[in-house]
């Protein structure tokens, strides 16, 4: 059984395609926001860079 759509439905679904195109362009990406746990990461990675206490990958894995 096929419904008929109403005009009016068409337009309505137009708007709502476009305000999602506008929504999608204008969302930001979660990664790209720093969070205060990364940002005290980062630092604490800065000062034992600074230090030279880094431990390598390498040296990880032993």
């Amino acid at each position: 059984m096929s419904e008929k759509i109403d005009p009016g439905e068409i337009v309505h679904l137009r708007a709502i395609r476009e305000n999602l195109i506008l929504i999608k362009n204008y969302m930001v990406d979660i990664d790209s926001i720093m969070t205060e746990d990364d940002n005290l990461y980062l630092n604490r990675y800065r000062s034992e860079k600074k230090a030279g206490t880094l431990i390598s990958h390498e040296e990880l894995k032993l």
